[in-house]
């Protein structure tokens, strides 16, 4: 018989043991049944069984379940698709997930591997840089496809602004379409009839002619 308190009180009949946990308003619970003879405690119930639900709830809570994320690439993907691409690497490696990256080769593209090669090289520079996880495994063929595994580094979890080529290439597709907007300006004010291509094509002369001048 074990008090509320942890105090060992012996041996003692059950009707006795009942009683004095009545007699405080608390619960006997058996806690050992396959014990000679069996073991009990006296306790509030409600409140153990509350803060076993809480424990395990806790327990599940901070399992992480590493998953293995594939992140499928080109030997010749574009700038924005390679951004928007690592993104989603960073997201997974910030999750705490394995990285699996795979560069498709299709026909004789899989002659030239250093291509594929030098994809993941970008992208472990990428994750090298933020912090973000380790080179498991290094680049290698099967069949025509190039793998590299990536995995997290603990701690990696914050917010990463996509690399500034990105922003950059924005920048410089909306300065034509400002000029193009002012050479359709200057000819509806001469009062003929605009024409999209000549405009387009005024545009991107001023934009040479300006570039020079600044050179």
């Amino acid at each position: 018989m074990i008090a509320a308190n942890g105090e060992k009180l012996g041996v003692m009949p059950t009707d006795q043991a009942v009683a004095l946990a009545e007699d405080i308003g608390l619960d006997l619970v058996e806690v050992s049944p396959k014990a000679r003879p069996p073991v009990c405690r006296i306790m509030d119930y409600g409140k153990y069984k509350y803060q076993q639900r809480k424990k395990t709830s806790e327990a599940k809570k901070n399992a992480v379940s590493s998953l293995l994320k594939e992140v499928k690439f080109r030997p010749k993907t574009d700038v924005h698709d390679f951004n928007f691409k690592v993104d989603h690497i960073r997201r997974f490696l910030s999750e705490g997930h394995k990285v699996k990256v795979t560069i498709r080769f299709r026909g004789r593209e899989v002659m030239h591997a250093d291509r594929g090669t030098a994809v993941c090289k970008k992208i472990e520079k990428f994750v090298n840089e933020h912090a973000l996880g380790n080179v498991e495994q290094m680049p290698r063929m099967e069949g025509k496809d190039m793998h590299m595994i990536i995995a997290p580094k603990p701690g990696a979890r914050r917010q990463i602004k996509r690399p500034e080529h990105s922003v950059k290439g924005k920048a410089k597709a909306a300065a034509p379409i400002a000029g193009a907007s002012a050479a359709a300006g200057a000819g509806a004010a001469n009062g003929g009839a605009v024409d999209p291509v000549a405009a387009a094509n005024e545009a991107v002369d001023a934009a040479v002619r300006d570039e020079a001048s600044d050179s």
